[in-house]
C-alpha cells in the first residue's frame, strides 16, 4: 500500500498506526504487548507490521509468516522465529531447552510435549528481550501450522513483563479459534477519502465520477483491491471484474488472469516459487534448472507485478501463491514437486524432500511411502503430532500393500486422535477396516474408536461404546474393560437424560471381563455403586482409588477427582487434584491439562481459594481451544454459585441449557446445585429448596452429596421439616460409609444439627470442618452456629461465631453468604465494618501464588515452570509483592506470607 508522502506515514492509517506506536513505546517501557491485527485479505495487515518493524527502533525484529502448502510441517513458522534467538538457548532449564532442541531437531529426545516447547518459547524470547526489547511479527497466521500456532498462542497469553511485543496479523472472518480473546485491532477499508487518494495514485488524469465511485464502492476501500482491480479499468467505462464475490476472490481471481497471460516458463517458475515455501533462491533456481526453465523467466512475473526475487522470493501478496497453486494442472504441480525434491538435500532437509516427494508422487510407490513414513517417525519424535498424520496419511495413500496400508493408516489415525483432531479418525479408522483382517491391528481400530468416541459423545451416546467393547474382549481384555469404564462413564454424564443407558452400560461390563488394573478395580467400583447403592459402594470406592497411583493415570482423573468426593476425603480431594495438575504440568500433558485444572479449580473452591479456582478456570478455558472439548464448566458454575455475584444466574442458566442440548444430565445436577447454593447465600430458601429437590432427584456421581446438605439447610429454614429430615438421613447414610473423615464427621453433625435442633452437634461439625482442609464448609457451619445461637438470643456467642465466619466469606469472595453473615452480625448488636484490606489481600491470585511458592524457597526458574510464566515476569512480581506484604527481601516471605 502507499504511503502519504506528506506524512511519512500509511495513507488513512493513522488510527492503527498510532495504536501500533502506542504498543512499541508500552514494550520499551518494559511491558509486554500482544495485539492480533484483523481484516480481509489485501487490507493492509502487511504494511501495518511493515510499519511495526520499520518503526522498531532499539529493538530486536524477528519475523515469520505462515504458508499455505506447508501448514501440515511441524514448527515450521515458530522454527525461524527462533533461529535468530538460538546462542541463548544455554540460559533455558535444561528440560526447556531439551525440548526445544528435539522439537527443532537439533538433538535427540523422548518426544515433547506442546506446553514445554511453549514454556522454552517463552523463556528464549524473554531471555532475547534482557538486552534490548523483541519485536516479533507473525505474517497471514491463518495459514500457521498447527504447533507453530499452538505455541505462538500459548505464549502470547503468558507475556507479562518481558519486553516483548508479539504481533499477528490474520484475515476475517477468524478461522483460527486459538487467536479468539488476544487484544484486536480490526483493520478495514480505507475511509472513502482516502480511498480516492490512492486510486489516484494509480489512475491519473481525469476518471469519470461514477466510474471512480463505483471502484471505491466495490472494493470497500480495500487497499489492495484498489490498486490491483483498477489496472484495467477504463477511465470512462469502468472495469470489467464482475461485482460478485468476496473482495479476496475477486482479487486472486485477478491475480490467476495475469499468471495465465505469462509464457509457460515463466508460469512454472511462478509455481515453484509458490510451493517452495521458504523463499530459498537458489534452492529455486536449482528446481528451475531441473525442469529445464531458464532464469531469465522470471522478468515476465517480475513485470507483471507479481514476484520479486533477490536475496529471498517475495510474492506481491499471499493471494498471488494461492492463485499460482490452484491454478496449476496437477501434472504440472507434480512435475515442480519433483524438481524441488531433487534438488533438496537429503540429509539437511529429508522430511521437506520426503514432503516434495509425496506429492510429486503419482500411484502406489513403496519408496516414497518409506521416507514419508520415515519423516511422521521424526516429528512424533519432535512432538509435531499433526504433521505426523499428515506425513502419515500421505504414506497410506502411497502404500501399495494393503496390509501396511492399513497400519499407516491407523498411526496416522492415531497420530490425529493426538493433536487433537478427534473428528478426523473415524474415517480413517473406516479406510483401515478395509484393510486384510488381522486381529491386533482390529483390536487397536475398536480401542481408538472408542476413546474417540468418549472424546466426541460423552455423555451422549453409550452404545457405540458397548460395542466396541464387546468386540474388544477376546481381543484385548484389558482395553475391554478400559472402554466399558468409558461406557459407563458417558452414561454417568448423561445422567437423567440418558435413560436406560446406565443400567445398561453396567450390565454389559458386568458380563465382561474382570481385572485388578485400576481401570478394572475403579470399573468394579462403578458397577457395585450402580447396583447396590453408595452404602456398599463406598468401601469398593476406596479400594478402587487406593489403586490408582495419585501421581499419575491422567486418563482417569474424570473419574478419581468425582470419588475422593463420594467418600469425603477432604486431604485426598486437594492433594490428588494438586498432583494432577503438577504432573500434566510437568510432562507438558496438552490434551490432560484443561480437566485436571477443572478438577483442581473445584478443590481449590472448598477450600475457599476463589481467586485461584477462577484463575485456573480461565487457563483450562483457554487451553480447551487448543486441545478440542473443553472440560466439564461445573467449577465455574460452582464458583459463580458461591461468589453470589450478578453474573451467576446467567451462566447458571447458560450451563442449563447447554446441558440439556448437549444431553449431559450430570451438568444439570451441577446447575441444580448451583441454583441451590446461590439462593441459600441471599436467604432466599425457598427457591433453594426448590432447586435443591430437583437437583437431588437423580443420584449424580458427586454431585448429590454436594446438594444433600443444600437441601437440608434450605428445607429446614423453608419450614418442610420431613424433607429436611429425609435429606438428612440419606446424608448421614452416606457420610456413615467415608470412614470417619472430617469431612464426612463435619457433614453429619451439620445436618443432624439442624434437622434436631442440637447444639452440640452445631460445635462438633464447626470442630470437624476446622480440623479439614475445607475453609468453606468451616465458614458455612460458623454461620449456621451463630444463626442458631443468635435466635436463642445469645448473642455475645453468636457473634464469636458470626464474626469470624463474615471475615472468611469476605475474604474469600463469597459475597453472597458474607452479606447473610454480615445481617445476622447487625442483628446481634455488632456495627458491621466493611474489610480493610491487608497487604496480603491485596495481592492477586498470581501473587499470592508466586508468593507461596518463592516462600517455600522455590526459584524462578521453577516458579515459571509451575505457573508458565517467564522468569523475568516472576521477578517483576516479586518486585511488586514485597512491599504488598511490607517486607524487602525473599528472606521475609515465609514469615510474611499466610498459608
Amino acid at each position: 500500500m502507499p504511503r502519504a508522502v506528506e506524512t511519512g506515514g500509511l495513507l488513512g492509517r493513522g488510527r492503527e498506526t498510532e495504536r501500533l506506536d502506542r504498543l512499541l513505546r508500552d514494550v520499551r517501557g518494559g511491558q509486554s504487548r500482544v495485539l492480533v491485527l484483523r481484516g480481509e485479505a489485501g487490507a493492509g495487515k502487511s504494511a501495518l507490521l511493515d510499519h511495526l518493524a520499520g518503526h522498531a527502533t532499539a529493538a530486536q525484529v524477528v519475523r515469520t509468516a505462515g504458508v499455505e502448502p506447508e501448514t501440515e510441517l511441524a514448527y515450521s513458522a515458530v522454527q525461524q522465529l527462533c533461529a535468530p534467538l538460538l546462542t541463548r538457548l544455554d540460559r533455558l532449564p535444561e528440560p526447556q531447552r531439551a525440548a526445544l532442541s528435539t522439537a527443532f531437531g537439533l538433538s535427540a529426545g523422548p518426544p515433547p510435549e506442546a506446553l514445554v516447547i511453549g514454556l522454552a518459547v517463552l523463556g528464549l524470547l524473554a531471555e532475547a528481550a534482557v538486552d534490548r526489547p523483541l519485536v516479533v511479527v507473525v505474517d497471514d497466521a491463518q495459514w500457521l501450522d498447527r504447533m507453530s500456532e499452538v505455541i505462538l498462542t500459548f505464549v502470547a497469553r503468558r507475556l507479562d513483563a518481558e519486553s516483548v511485543a508479539l504481533v499477528f496479523a490474520a484475515r476475517t472472518p477468524a478461522g483460527d479459534a486459538l487467536l479468539t480473546g488476544l487484544p484486536e485491532l480490526q483493520v478495514d477499508g480505507l475511509p472513502e477519502a482516502d480511498a480516492r487518494a490512492l486510486l489516484a495514485t494509480v489512475l491519473p488524469g481525469l476518471l469519470d465520477a461514477r466510474v471512480r465511485d463505483r471502484i471505491v464502492a466495490e472494493t470497500r476501500g480495500n487497499p489492495l483491491a484498489l490498486l490491483e482491480l483498477s489496472r484495467e479499468a477504463d477511465p470512462a467505462f469502468g472495469y470489467g471484474i464482475p461485482a460478485t464475490g468476496s473482495v479476496a476472490g475477486r482479487v486472486e481471481a485477478e491475480f490467476a488472469r495475469r499468471i495465465v497471460a505469462l509464457p509457460a516458463a515463466s508460469r512454472t517458475l511462478l509455481l515453484a516459487a509458490a510451493v517452495e515455501p521458504v523463499g530459498d533462491v537458489p534452492l529455486l533456481w536449482a528446481a528451475a534448472d531441473h525442469l529445464g526453465i531458464s532464469p531469465d523467466a522470471a522478468a515476465a512475473a517480475e513485470a507483471a507485478g507479481l514476484v520479486e526475487i533477490g536475496a529471498r522470493v517475495r510474492f506481491r501478496h499471499p493471494l498471488v501463491r494461492s492463485a499460482a497453486w490452484r491454478g496449476a494442472e496437477p501434472a504440472e504441480l507434480r512435475a515442480v514437486h519433483r524438481a524441488l525434491a531433487e534438488v533438496t538435500d537429503a540429509d539437511r532437509d529429508p522430511d521437506r524432500r520426503a514432503w516434495h516427494r509425496g506429492y510429486a508422487a503419482f500411484g502406489a510407490d513403496e519408496a516414497v511411502a518409506g521416507d514419508l513414513a520415515s519423516s511422521a517417525g521424526r516429528a512424533l519424535a519432535r512432538g509435531g503430532r499433526a504433521a505426523a498424520a499428515a506425513f502419515l496419511e500421505r504414506a497410506a495413500a502411497l502404500t501399495p500393500a494393503p496390509g501396511p496400508r492399513a497400519d499407516r493408516t491407523l498411526a496416522a489415525a492415531r497420530a490425529r486422535l493426538a493433536s487433537g483432531a478427534a473428528a478426523a479418525v473415524p474415517e480413517l479408522l473406516a479406510a483401515v477396516e478395509l484393510g486384510p483382517p488381522d486381529p491386533v491391528r482390529q483390536a487397536g481400530v475398536e480401542r481408538l474408536r472408542a476413546r474417540v468416541a468418549f472424546v466426541l459423545t460423552a455423555g451422549r451416546e453409550v452404545p457405540p461404546l458397548l460395542a466396541a467393547a464387546r468386540r474388544l474382549e477376546e481381543l484385548d481384555p484389558v482395553a475391554a474393560r478400559e472402554t466399558y469404564l468409558s461406557a459407563v462413564g458417558a452414561a454417568i454424564n448423561a445422567g437423567r437424560l440418558g435413560g436406560d443407558d446406565l443400567r445398561r452400560a453396567v450390565d454389559a461390563a458386568a458380563d465382561g471381563p474382570a481385572g485388578d488394573e485400576p481401570a478394572g478395580r475403579l470399573l468394579a467400583a462403578l458397577i457395585t455403586w450402580s447396583r447396590r447403592g453408595h452404602a456398599v459402594a463406598g468401601p469398593a470406592f476406596r479400594l478402587a482409588l487406593d489403586a490408582v497411583p495419585p501421581d499419575s493415570e491422567l486418563d482417569l482423573l474424570w473419574l478419581t477427582g468425582m470419588l475422593v468426593t463420594e467418600v469425603w476425603d477432604d486431604a485426598a480431594f486437594l492433594e490428588r487434584t494438586q498432583q494432577a495438575v503438577a504432573v500434566a504440568r510437568a510432562a507438558g500433558a496438552l490434551s490432560r491439562l484443561p480437566g485436571a485444572l477443572s478438577f483442581r479449580s473445584t478443590a481449590l473452591i472448598y477450600a475457599g481459594r476463589f481467586d485461584e479456582a477462577a484463575e485456573l478456570i480461565d487457563e483450562a478455558t483457554a487451553l480447551a481451544r487448543v486441545t478440542g472439548p473443553a472440560p466439564h464448566p461445573a467449577a465455574a458454575s460452582i464458583l459463580a454459585a458461591f461468589r453470589g455475584d450478578g453474573e451467576a444466574p446467567a451462566l447458571i442458566g447458560g450451563l442449563t441449557r447447554d446441558a440439556s442440548s448437549g444431553g449431559v444430565g450430570w451438568l444439570l445436577g451441577v446447575a441444580g446445585y448451583s441454583n441451590a447454593v446461590l439462593h441459600n447465600g441471599h436467604g432466599d430458601y425457598a427457591a433453594a429448596l426448590a432447586a435443591a429437590r430437583e437437583a437431588a432427584s437423580y443420584e449424580d456421581l458427586a454431585v448429590l452429596q454436594w446438594t444433600l446438605g443444600e437441601l437440608v439447610e434450605a428445607a429446614v429454614r423453608s419450614g418442610a421439616g420431613e424433607i429436611a429430615a429425609q435429606a438428612r438421613d440419606q446424608l448421614v447414610a452416606r457420610a456413615r460409609t467415608a470412614g470417619g473423615t472430617p469431612w464426612a464427621r463435619g457433614a453429619r453433625a451439620l445436618a443432624d444439627a439442624l434437622v434436631d435442633d442440637a447444639e452440640a452437634d452445631y460445635r462438633e461439625a464447626v470442630e470437624q470442618f476446622a480440623a479439614s482442609r475445607l475453609r468453606l464448609p468451616e465458614a458455612r457451619a460458623r454461620l449456621l452456629y451463630g444463626e442458631w445461637l443468635r435466635r436463642a438470643n445469645r448473642r455475645a456467642e453468636a457473634r464469636e461465631q458470626l464474626r469470624p465466619a463474615y471475615e472468611a466469606f469476605r475474604a474469600m469472595g463469597a459475597e453472597g453468604f458474607a452479606e447473610r453473615a454480615g445481617r445476622e452480625l447487625t442483628a446481634t448488636g455488632e456495627t458491621v465494618r466493611k474489610r480493610v484490606a491487608g497487604t496480603t489481600a491485596e495481592m492477586t491470585a498470581q501473587e499470592s501464588q508466586i508468593a507461596r511458592l518463592a516462600a517455600a524457597g522455590r526459584t524462578n526458574p521453577e516458579i515459571g515452570a509451575v505457573l508458565f510464566l517467564s522468569p523475568r515476569t516472576v521477578e517483576w512480581h516479586l518486585r511488586k509483592i514485597f512491599p504488598k506484604l511490607g517486607i524487602t527481601s525473599r528472606k521475609e516471605l515465609a514469615a510474611a506470607v499466610v498459608r
